[in-house]
């Protein structure tokens, strides 16, 4: 039987842990939640030597200081869950600043491994690094890898071996803090020796560096203390006796000392040859960070983005339709003919499902493409190229990293937004994200682009879509920092990591993380949505109809056109007496004005609240009952013959454009209403988002439908 083994990897941002993480898993991954939080948790397993090893890939941070949920849920892993190795993945040519981190574990008295990370472009930048003199300096073994090239793995698991099976002795180095803090601390340390549940689960020196840092989260679990009076009022005597002697903040006094002790060790094993001074991601960032340039620039990489997808994705897309195709023709088939249960199956879930589903080739070529940015180093440039512009409109530069994460999907986006600091920012970032249009809105523009509008210009008309969306977000950003949230937007500091050549197995990877997302909502939300709107579009099963349609048919079976006519004019009609069909029409009006007034429209827009793409879903059950003639056998010819009330085609570009805005800006589905409220802890925002981004989408959809009447355009 293999041993089991549990190893940690923690590092800072762009430090290359995700891609140790997936060199090491492969394929063996899965991603959940941290309990009580909606933190991303990753883990994977693999099989080395006689030990099988769960590795857990934690969020990355530059500190275990209690600044942001990532840093919490960090340590309190590390802390609670005791995982046999911590590999900390150091950034080789950021040494010092990534060895804050490593300070911090070692304080924490865990078995730490130092993986010193893109040693290749240390080396290239000049760096020489007497690993065995830092290693003795810092008391943790070290080594060198380039994940990227896989080079190092073998040597990394060979020491978490040897550190497992404690072939490794472990040597407690202590950042020397200087007499006067030191003094402070024993004196702390040996009152908090008193409270052995505590001092059992937390190294007291640790706990006594957290409270003189006014650690809150350590503070307050301190103030559930039977000894909390008396730790609290030692900790208050030597911030004031450390700020009296130092005239400044106790924690901006240790975090110094911290990185004197880093400079220290670095300077007796650490040699650079200075006449490096430009590197290749600089010279590359003298163009696409360019302040002319860059935005350009960025604007281009996101407008051949789309076109890859639409273009690529094209051919992909038909062959799911004809399995589609296929499936429906063998149900329908082997199921009664006319009963409930081909219509459940054939329209309702083969139908409405596989709309849906013929659009997973288009939305996993975008997180394709995505991934490519993200791993090559480019998208942190993109946060730095905005932030510029985000602070113009009163937002933190790091909104707009759950701005881009919008693209994929709103939810994750929203979630990201914990990164953000300040309260103001935060809130104004989480209330502007439904407007950046997600993959799930994506089908919706497929089917409507690639039926109204002529391919040469299908990649403009889904940028512009994209372009509104941001536009939309910033104005309304800018308004609600001005009336909402007001006060001036906290300072943006980023690091940009170096340019790399994505791995394909990563790109894969990122890839099918982020697709499966929406695979599983097709097999659960859509499919349940789907079902929800085939019985709202079918029953009542037999209604009281106009006219005696069976007898009429039956009569007109040698005339084919009277007959098929007759069987249109009844399935027309039942869909009309439906549920779907009584909703519809009570809310149509409403959407006059915007040009699409149609009962079925306005019932996929209602689908559209439990998840974007039940919209095509639905549009596909609806228009698939009661289809006879070979033309509108497929939902795009549906659309395009669909006809108002005084004959007049109900679609042509500018009404298909004025839907297609309407979807964009309109209020998101339930699953991100339910993380607006559990993010801000109160239904007053997840409402307010829900009733202020539908009249906002009506407004626009309005402006955009009169206004291109008005001009004669689309027509």
């Amino acid at each position: 039987m293999r041993k089991k083994l549990t190893i940690a990897l923690a590092g800072n941002p762009n430090s290359g842990k995700t891609t140790l993480f997936n060199n090491l898993t492969g394929a063996r991954q899965h991603v959940g939640n941290y309990p009580g939080v909606t933190v991303e948790k990753k883990e994977g397993t693999f099989k080395y030597k006689d030990y099988k090893i769960n590795v857990v890939d934690l969020p990355g941070t530059y500190s275990l200081t209690a600044y942001s949920i990532d840093e919490i849920v960090t340590r309190n892993f590390v802390i609670e869950e005791k995982p046999d190795v911590v590999i900390d993945v150091i950034d080789t040519s950021n040494l010092e600043r990534n060895l804050y981190l490593a300070t911090q574990f070692m304080e924490l008295g865990v078995p730490l491994i130092l993986a010193f990370n893109m040693s290749d472009i240390a080396k290239k930048q000049g760096t020489k690094i007497d690993q065995n003199k830092l290693a003795e300096f810092l008391g943790v073994p070290i080594v060198s890898t380039v994940a990227t090239k896989k080079v190092g793995t073998n040597e990394l698991l060979d020491e978490i071996m040897n550190m497992a099976e404690g072939e490794i002795e472990p040597k407690k180095v202590v950042v020397n803090y200087g007499k006067e803090i030191r003094e402070e601390l024993e004196n702390l340390e040996e009152i908090l020796k008193k409270d052995r549940p505590l001092a059992g689960k937390y190294p007291s020196r640790w706990l006594a560096v957290k409270l003189l840092e006014s650690d809150e989260d350590i503070v307050k679990k301190i103030e559930k203390s039977s000894f909390s009076e008396e730790i609290l009022s030692t900790v208050e005597k030597s911030t004031a006796h450390l700020k009296s002697i130092f005239d400044d903040e106790p924690d901006a006094i240790i975090a110094d000392r911290r990185y004197g002790f880093i400079s220290g060790a670095c300077s007796e094993a650490v040699s650079r040859n200075y006449e490096t001074r430009h590197t290749t991601s600089d010279k590359i960032d003298k163009v696409l960070v360019n302040r002319i340039l860059g935005l350009p620039i960025f604007l281009g990489l996101m407008w051949l983005v789309f076109r890859f997808t639409f273009k690529v994705s094209e051919p992909l897309m038909g062959w799911v339709e004809m399995i589609q195709e296929w499936l429906g023709n063998i149900f329908g088939g082997l199921l009664p003919d006319g009963s409930a249960i081909q219509s459940l199956v054939v329209d309702g879930i083969i139908g409405g499902v596989g709309s849906v589903l013929i659009f997973v080739p288009i939305i996993f070529l975008l997180f394709l493409a995505m991934a490519v940015l993200e791993d090559s180093g480019y998208m942190a440039r993109a946060a730095f190229i905005m932030d510029r512009l985000m602070h113009k409109i009163g937002l933190h530069g790091r909104s707009f990293i759950p701005m881009l994460l919008g693209f994929g999907c709103n939810l994750p986006a929203i979630m990201a937004t914990r990164t953000i600091e300040d309260r103001k920012d935060r809130f104004v970032t989480i209330l502007v994200n439904p407007f950046i249009s997600c993959g799930a809105r994506l089908p919706v523009y497929t089917l409507f682009i690639g039926v109204f509008f002529a391919e040469r210009i299908a990649g403009n008309v889904l940028f512009s879509l994209y372009i509104l969306g941001m536009i939309v977000a910033v104005v309304m950003a800018k308004i609600f920092r001005r009336f909402l949230f007001k006060g001036p937007a906290s300072p943006f500091v980023m690091e940009l990591p170096p340019y790399r050549i994505p791995t394909i197995k990563g790109l894969f990877i990122h890839m099918w993380e982020r697709g499966v997302v929406y695979l599983k909502k097709a097999g659960t939300v859509i499919f349940v949505g789907c079902v929800l709107i085939w019985f709202l579009s079918n029953f009542p099963w037999q209604p009281k109809y106009s006219k005696d349609y069976n007898t009429l048919i039956e009569q007109a079976q040698e005339n084919e056109e009277l007959a098929s006519k007759l069987e249109n004019e009844k399935a027309f009609e039942k869909m009309e007496k439906s549920y779907a069909g009584r909703i519809g029409r009570a809310i149509a009006p409403v959407f006059r004005p915007l040009g699409f007034d149609d009962w079925k429209t306005s019932v996929g827009l209602i689908g559209g609240f439990i998840a974007k793409e039940i919209v095509v879903g639905t549009l596909g059950t609806l228009h698939s009952v009661g289809e006879a003639d070979e033309e509108s056998k497929t939902l795009r010819q549906a659309l395009q013959n669909q006809k108002r009330s005084d004959g007049s085609k109900m679609y042509n570009p500018l009404t298909a454009y004025s839907f297609m805005v309407f979807v964009l800006l309109y209020m998101p589905c339930v699953a991100v209403i339910g993380v607006i409220k559990r993010e801000t802890n109160s239904w007053r925002w997840p409402i307010f988002t829900a009733v202020y981004t539908t009249v906002i989408a009506w407004v626009v959809a309005f402006v955009i439908y009169q206004g291109g009447t008005f001009l004669g355009l689309g027509l």
